[in-house]
């Protein structure tokens, strides 16, 4: 048990999925995980641990923005002795170059934030992916015969902007979408000399407001949540 997961010592499995909604937790264990158990459900963020072709993951959410994937990550990689966590989340894209329901795998996460800075001393404004799990990730996608796109993203603290231009750090790290959690996950899992990587469905297009409906979310959603369990199966 920490300070944020009551889960017992042993309940979390060495890999972890993390979507950032409970909800979408509750729903990969229901819908892909057997014999899954409800672990830790504390402020309820749940996690739950299950098998996926005879493999033990576990699946928990980070919630939203860096100060909640900051806790729920470093909890997870220190009190849990977990090895790889993979983000699993929605993203906007700053470019009519994407288009919905695009898969990425992040290569970099660039961002404003001094989380990095303050929390472990990193002085980057962008951070890689961390250990192997980018190029599990992309091996795994060619099997599968899906198109998981390298990209850079820009990580961002904001959600609203007073100004609707792309913000600097995006354009100068070559960031075509904005999400709000992985240059957290990759701050600290370089710091732990851990695993850590982020796969984005496309749900926005910021400039064109485009977006997947609410209907469609949830189907949508299970190509980059079937791809991020086939990775985790390879640990």
């Amino acid at each position: 048990m920490s300070v944020h997961i009551s889960a017992k010592k042993g309940e979390i499995a060495k890999t972890v999925l993390m979507p950032g909604d409970p909800l979408r937790a509750k729903y990969i264990a229901d819908n892909f995980l057997t014999d899954a158990k409800l672990v830790s459900q504390t402020r309820n963020i749940y996690f739950y641990t299950g098998n996926y072709k005879g493999k033990e993951i576990t699946v928990g959410a980070s919630g939203m923005g860096f100060p909640s994937i900051g806790i729920y990550s470093f909890e997870l990689f220190t009190e849990y002795e977990v090895e790889t966590i993979i983000r699993i989340g929605t993203c906007g894209a700053y470019s009519t170059d994407l288009k919905l329901f695009d898969i990425l795998n992040v290569e970099n996460a660039a961002s404003e934030s001094t989380y990095a800075k303050f929390a472990w001393g990193i002085e980057e404004d962008a951070i890689s992916n961390q250990g192997n799990a980018f190029d599990k990730i992309n091996e795994t996608a060619k099997e599968l015969g899906l198109e998981a796109k390298a990209t850079n993203i820009h990580s961002s603290d904001i959600f609203y902007r007073k100004d609707p231009a792309v913000p600097e750090i995006a354009l100068r790290h070559n960031c075509p979408a904005v999400e709000m959690e992985a240059f957290a996950l990759f701050a600290n899992a370089k710091h732990l000399g851990k695993n850590a990587a982020t796969i984005l469905t496309v749900s926005d297009i910021i400039p064109t407001h485009e977006q997947i409906s609410a209907d469609q979310r949830e189907q949508a959603l299970r190509t980059m949540m079937e791809l991020s369990l086939e990775t985790a199966i390879k640990y």
